[in-house]
């Protein structure tokens, strides 16, 4: 059974990773045997480190999402890879009212332009070189119930659940698997303002079923699965990782 699970001789292209989830499933991926190419335009230095130090194999790949086209142009460098993660996200809080032009088109462009096109770079590479492939994208629970203060979000997770459906059924029969993860109320740089209010983050975890707010590590099993040979029949699934939030 531990081979249905097992990236051995597979390698892996993480954006985000420099932390939070896409850091998380980065280092899980190579705790499972990928070779991890960590893309971030943060630093990956501590990414890495900790892949290494474990024993794995990784690399770092600088890439700016608020180019997709650019984006993509540098990550075909290092393809064809055999998994395409993409974690990499933003948030604009603010009211709907509120939103400039730049507060929506920096998310979209980051949440979900740039997913877009390192997706069709990937399957792509994998067409030409006669390759399959998995693709997991990162959407959130607000693409199934909304998130005030929030809405290009929101639209950009939404948009992720729409876009994996239809590649998977663009691609399924020619070997890419597409799916998705959809993360509850995870404690990352990105939900901050929300775990420094105690009196909000007791609320929000008073509602999840299991008690508590979710790790980035709670997101690590799902990639894994999405990820391996134990997922080979599923395609267009999103696998929503919250703690039981959305049946409460």
């Amino acid at each position: 059974m531990g081979d249905l699970f097992s990236l051995k001789n597979k390698t892996a292209l993480v954006t985000g990773a420099s932390m939070g989830i896409g850091q998380a499933i980065s280092i899980g991926l190579a705790h499972a045997g990928a070779h991890v190419i960590c893309a971030d335009c943060a630093s990956l230095d501590t990414t890495i480190d900790q892949i290494r130090q474990a024993g794995g194999s990784a690399r770092d790949l600088k890439l700016d999402l608020r180019d997709s086209i650019l984006a993509a142009r540098s990550a075909s460098e290092v393809m064809p890879v055999d998994i395409l993660v993409n974690s990499a996200g933003i948030n604009c809080r603010n009211a709907a009212v509120d939103f400039s032009e730049p507060d929506w088109d920096d998310v979209l462009d980051v949440d979900l332009k740039s997913s877009f096109f390192l997706c069709r770079e990937f399957a792509q590479s994998a067409f030409d070189s006669g390759r399959k492939g998995k693709i997991i994208n990162i959407s959130s629970i607000v693409a199934y119930q909304g998130g005030p203060q929030g809405v290009s979000y929101t639209v950009a997770k939404s948009g992720v659940v729409g876009m994996t459906r239809s590649l998977a059924n663009e691609w399924g029969a020619k070997g890419i698997l597409v799916n998705a993860i959809a993360p509850g109320f995870v404690e990352t740089n990105m939900t901050q303002p929300l775990v420094e209010d105690p009196k909000l983050h007791n609320e929000i975890a008073a509602r999840i079923p299991l008690g508590r707010w979710g790790k980035p590590e709670d997101m690590v099993g799902a990639a894994i699965f999405l990820a391996s040979s134990a997922s080979d029949y599923v395609n267009g699934s999103v696998l929503t990782v919250d703690g039981g939030w959305l049946v409460h």
